[in-house]
């Protein structure tokens, strides 16, 4: 998919942050490796800033600015480049570093996970919390929605992992003709080998952090990271032992949710229960 003029000069300006980052480092006669201890980040971290691979955290420039002694330049430029309005506030940095991923596990416990929903269920979802949004707007947010989703049909795609508990399927969101598609489309995308999918059904009972979401994130040449949503509110967190519990929380869902096989017939079976109560109003 093609760049828009905005998305290029955002990105020459993470170009530049990187090239300053370069240069006031090698003024302090710093390794990478070297600044990246002083910051709490590995050396390779730090290389993938420089080359605007991968954008920091707030507090990394922030402590990026304490060790170089630039007077805040790195926190006022983040600041200005993070604001993407595509997504919300809280979840910017996050749609950057899915793009960066290797590996997603997702888990969700009401809704069908961004990279995996149609325009007419994105619509719904976002209706439902706007309802006195115009359109154009809500357009606009499903467009940035499936411009996400395009990683997973791209040759370099993620290996994608999601578990949904079986609430999703049952929540009509969009009314049955919507609900039916959107699983028809998750059930399609696994069988094409694009994604992995569970679902956990509601005999299992309670679970880790019972009613959130959950996001893993992996990458070639950083530390992982997690991210959890509240409302109106989302964490990005990379400090290993939160991450590693949050990877125990994850598996601990898996182990209980339904195979591969036996979650897809529980889909599809869900898919055909909406399409006859759509035939029949």
């Amino acid at each position: 998919m093609a760049k828009g003029p905005q998305s290029g000069q955002r990105q020459a300006a993470w170009e530049f942050f990187g090239a300053e980052l370069k240069r006031r480092r090698e003024n302090a006669s710093l390794t990478q490796d070297a600044l990246g201890a002083l910051v709490f980040v590995s050396g390779g971290y730090i290389g993938q800033f420089e080359q605007a691979i991968r954008k920091p955290q707030l507090d990394v420039a922030i402590r990026i600015d304490e060790i170089l002694q630039t007077e805040g330049f790195f926190e006022r430029t983040w600041r200005q480049l993070i604001d993407d309005k595509r997504y919300a506030d809280y979840f910017a940095a996050a749609a950057d570093l899915e793009r960066l991923a290797t590996k997603i596990c997702e888990f969700e416990s009401m809704v069908v996970p961004g990279l995996l929903q149609t325009s007419a269920y994105t619509r719904a979802v976002m209706r439902a919390g706007s309802p006195f949004t115009a359109d154009e707007l809500i357009e606009e947010g499903v467009r940035s929605r499936a411009d996400r989703a395009v990683i997973l049909g791209c040759a370099t795609r993620p290996t994608y992992w999601a578990v949904l508990h079986e609430a999703v399927l049952r929540l009509p969101v969009g009314g049955p003709t919507v609900m039916a598609a959107q699983l028809e489309h998750i059930v399609q995308t696994a069988r094409e080998h694009k994604i992995l999918v569970q679902v956990l059904p509601f005999a299992a009972g309670p679970y880790p952090s019972v009613g959130k979401m959950l996001r893993l994130m992996e990458f070639d040449d950083a530390p992982p990271t997690a991210y959890t949503e509240g409302v109106y509110s989302g964490n990005l967190l990379d400090d290993p032992a939160i991450v590693k519990r949050a990877q125990q929380d994850y598996d601990l869902i898996r182990a209980a949710a339904l195979s591969p096989e036996a979650s897809l017939a529980l889909i599809e079976s869900a898919a055909e229960d909406y399409r006859r109560c759509a035939s029949t109003t």
